[in-house]
């Protein structure tokens, strides 16, 4: 198992990952990472100073990733998990795991205090990591970063 930074030729393979996963579980498309125009253009999203996006890789295939990104309207010093999936044959392995500690670790080094993520009820297995890693569910959502389906809200404060 490869942990590594987004490259221009993960793009296809991740938004496949991304848009099936939000397919399988009969999530919104619209309003979502689905309908988003950037999830086709990842590596390029992932350009902007202060944030990054770690891909992993199995056997030379992309199985998943996640990002961290400074999301319009967030306070200072917050940045947003983003795009966390994984292909669904991978799940339950603790890829998920090392993925999350691997991005918190980056969100500190690029200066974080706080992560913020979205995500939806249905994704109830997303939802116990985030728990298990200390995020706490919001009232609302914070900042806007258009994925205006997204109804559920969470926000970790990161310590070194």
């Amino acid at each position: 198992m490869i942990f590594r930074p987004i490259q221009q030729g993960d793009n296809a393979s991740l938004a496949a990952i991304i848009r099936r996963s939000i397919e399988a579980l009969n999530l919104p498309t619209e309003g979502t990472a689905h309908s988003d125009p950037t999830t086709d253009f990842l590596f390029e999203l992932f350009q902007k100073p202060l944030s990054g996006y770690i891909v992993v890789e199995e056997a030379s295939e992309v199985i998943g990733g996640c990002g961290i990104y400074p999301s319009n309207g967030l306070p200072d010093h917050h940045a947003e998990l983003v795009r966390f999936f994984l292909d669904p044959k991978v799940r339950g392995m603790g890829i998920g795991n090392e993925l999350m500690q691997q991005c918190e670790k980056l969100a500190m080094e690029m200066g974080y205090t706080h992560l913020y993520l979205e995500s939806f009820p249905d994704m109830e297995a997303a939802i116990h990591l985030y728990e298990k890693f200390g995020y706490q569910r919001l009232a609302q959502s914070l900042g806007n970063t258009g994925h205006f389906s997204c109804n559920v809200w969470m926000l970790k404060q990161l310590h070194p």
